[in-house]
């Protein structure tokens, strides 16, 4: 087990399901409180965390919103003394033709992939600053390295979180704060299988063999487990020195 979470703050986007709610087990079970925040109802999390004995709450929110990353942040605040983590999981990925991408659904992309990202770090960094200590660890994917289509949006959104990390680590390492960002590769979560199977695919699960199998070293499906531990150690004083970097968490799909 990592070193240094004992009863740290974490607050973890996109909580209620998949990887964010993975997210949230691990960090429980490292000794970290959970303020799990969602659009969705995050109560199946805040029950895990608390078996796992640590404390936790569900918070609504609009990540995109400034309005409402305000109103969250002021609400966590009102349970937890501080923060010392966050986990910017929160992100959609919808696969969209190119002639097809209006500029509305471009806005809706990198507004909650990429500026709620900013938002949520930006709303816990002076909590991080006040302590000489913080983690932030946001997700990309490795379709940026990929070739994919349908998803240039997407792809794009997740490319400029790699520069945000990069950017802020450098703005924040002064400030005992570390910030490095996770590439996972296709993964098994309920927002991948809920969408439909690539053309020449009767189903998910098709789709996710054929990538395993074709793509990546490690010739099994990716699930939200295999990233937990990479989310654990860089939120941890083990961490310290790592600050800027970009971990693709794959199944060796992606070389950098």
């Amino acid at each position: 087990m990592a070193k240094g979470h004992k009863d740290k703050v974490a607050v973890i986007t996109g909580a209620a399901s998949g990887l964010g709610q993975a997210f949230a087990k691990r960090l429980a079970e490292d000794g970290v409180d959970i303020a799990a925040v969602d659009l969705g109802d995050a109560a199946a999390t805040v029950k895990a965390v608390e078996a796992a004995g640590r404390k936790a709450a569900a918070f609504k929110c609009d990540v995109s919103s400034p309005d409402a990353v305000t109103a969250m942040a002021a609400d966590v605040r009102k349970i937890f003394p501080r923060v010392d983590i966050v986990v910017n999981c929160a992100g959609i990925f919808p696969q969209i033709p190119l002639e097809k991408v209006t500029y509305a659904e471009w806005r809706r992309i990198i507004g909650t992939n990429l500026d709620g990202t900013f938002l949520v770090s930006m709303a816990f960094v002076p909590d991080m600053k006040a302590r000489g200590w913080g983690r932030i660890v946001n997700l990309s994917s490795s379709t940026v390295g990929a070739v994919v289509t349908g998803f240039v949006p997407y792809v794009t959104s997740k490319l400029g979180i790699v520069g945000f990390t990069r950017a802020l680590a450098s703005e924040l390492g002064p400030f005992g704060i570390t910030v490095n960002a996770i590439q996972p590769g296709l993964t098994m979560t309920p927002g991948a299988t809920s969408r439909p199977p690539r053309a020449g695919f009767a189903t998910m699960d098709e789709e996710f063999a054929d990538v395993a199998n074709r793509f990546q070293a490690i010739k099994r499906v990716e699930t939200p487990d295999d990233l937990t531990g990479a989310v654990s150690f860089l939120t941890s004083d083990d961490s310290a020195f790592i600050t800027g970097q970009t971990l693709n968490v794959d199944g060796g799909r992606v070389r950098s």
